[in-house]
């Protein structure tokens, strides 16, 4: 199964935001049952692990993905961007098919 990866600028990020937080060790990377689509992306804080998880670490950077997300998320690259006035992650992810027209939601 392929890996997930992250480039350096969403680490600068979540590095950025942990520092702000005052604690925390990475983001857990997942996937919920939401919207039009089926399925939303979510990340959140972490503050440790769980022992199925599956960690991918970049620059002291820790990120879980717990196995039943990482069906959905395998081969997935983490990015943050800034588009004009929007900034924020980008998802690009090989086992998506389709989204929804607002960009939250997406399907496999």
């Amino acid at each position: 199964m392929e890996s997930i990866t992250i480039s350096d600028n969403a680490v600068k990020h979540i590095k950025s935001n942990l520092e702000s937080r005052g604690s925390g060790i990475g983001i857990r990377f997942g996937v919920n049952t939401s919207g039009c689509n089926g399925l939303a992306y979510v990340l959140e804080f972490m503050d440790a692990t769980f022992d199925d998880d599956v960690i991918i670490e970049k620059d002291g950077v820790s990120v879980a993905v717990d196995p039943k997300s990482l069906i959905y998320l395998a081969g997935t690259h983490i990015d943050y961007v800034r588009e004009g006035l929007n900034e924020g992650f980008k998802f690009t992810n090989p086992n998506q098919s389709g989204q929804c027209g607002c960009g939250e939601t997406f399907n496999v």
